[in-house]
């Protein structure tokens, strides 16, 4: 009878202690394909809590979700333009530093952003580069220019491509692209400097082959497009994807020199999440260097976190379309929300160019 008694209080103390884990849920609204299973599988071990994730492809799908009143997520991953609409709603919970000391890891250049000054709300996580990938064995054969934002927007050039062209299906990031070509910065106030991007882009339109934000990784990689106007990150993994093809050609990206821009996506603690502490320590888990270079190594993110360079790669740490040098950096700009009478005429200026 005691055996049995033993017994029955061994499988209760089992079952009030898988409850109690069961309860240890950390929720996550995150880029799709930013953590590897591997580190979330680490974590959950050192946390003896679960990690759950859902995914967005871009931060308007994640704004949108939050505004029609979706709660419970501890944390989300927006880049800096959306840090700072979320802080505008007052959305966010602040951090608590004593839990987070592995912020020393953070690169100096990352510590005072404009979205965050002294990182008070963000840690940052990835970082990644709008620019042009291309099929660099067709683009040498035909003489074109791997350079420039002309090679989208110049029909001299686009005369040679036409049908091998995509470009972002975001307002925000074309329309940025035009304003660099054109010697403009992408925060610019001027309507008429606007109206002349616009224009840009509608002289450009007819030789692309599609607006596209994923398809273009693929058709990049297999060879059905030949330039695409994207992320770093995508253009890494169309490239990788072709060499483990084995495609005759090879996929190149890169800065254009006119300019570009750069987003910073961070760690944010949204204040419906109902478990802050287990948000604090996963920050800290991935601010330790072998954690931290997991999205580089993933995906081709760049990496805000000193720590993390040594376990990354130096195909990936070398290449300056992922880790853009300082001559690059100074021609990036991130994006920042406008004014509401500026974001109407953008609006406007986007259905314009989509329907024509």
């Amino acid at each position: 009878m005691k055996a049995l008694q033993a017994s029955v209080v061994a499988v209760l103390l089992a079952v009030l202690a898988m409850l109690a884990h069961a309860e240890d849920v950390l929720y996550l609204y995150i880029w799709n394909t930013y953590l590897s299973d591997d580190t979330v599988q680490r974590f959950e071990v050192q946390c003896r809590c679960r990690l759950r994730q859902d995914f967005y492809s871009d931060n308007e799908e994640m704004l949108a979700k939050l505004e029609a009143g979706a709660i419970g997520y501890d944390l989300l991953v927006p880049t800096g333009n959306a840090v700072e609409t979320l802080l505008r709603k007052n959305a966010l919970r602040p951090l608590d530093k004593r839990k987070l000391p592995n912020l020393k890891n953070i690169k100096a250049e990352f510590h005072n952003p404009w979205y965050d000054p002294g990182m008070l709300y963000a840690v940052p996580y990835a970082t990644t580069v709008t620019l042009l990938g291309y099929n660099a064995t067709r683009l040498a054969e035909l003489g074109l220019p791997t350079d420039s934002w002309a090679l989208i927007f110049e029909p001299h050039h686009l005369e040679k491509l036409k049908g091998k062209v995509t470009v972002l299906n975001s307002q925000r990031e074309l329309m940025a692209a035009a304003m660099k070509y054109l010697g403009y910065s992408v925060q610019e106030s001027d309507p008429a400097r606007w109206d002349e991007a616009k224009r840009l882009i509608l002289r450009a339109k007819p030789y692309w082959a599609t607006f596209s934000n994923s398809t273009y990784i693929k058709d990049l990689a297999i060879g059905n497009i030949w330039v695409a106007h994207g992320y770093s990150s995508d253009m890494f993994r169309a490239q990788q994807d072709a060499q483990e093809a084995k495609r005759p050609f090879a996929i190149g990206f890169r800065t254009p020199k006119e300019g570009a821009v750069l987003a910073v996506d961070s760690f944010v603690l949204h204040k419906s999440g109902r478990r802050p502490d287990l948000a604090h320590q996963f920050i800290q888990f991935m601010l330790e260097g072998a954690n931290a270079a997991d999205v580089s190594s993933l995906i081709g993110a760049g990496n805000p976190n000193a720590a993390a360079m040594p376990y990354i790669s130096p195909e990936i740490a070398g290449n300056p379309g992922i880790f853009p040098p300082p001559d690059d950096l100074r021609r990036l700009e991130m994006l920042r929300d406008f004014d509401p009478k500026t974001r109407r005429l953008l609006s406007r200026m986007w259905t314009e160019i989509k329907v024509r």
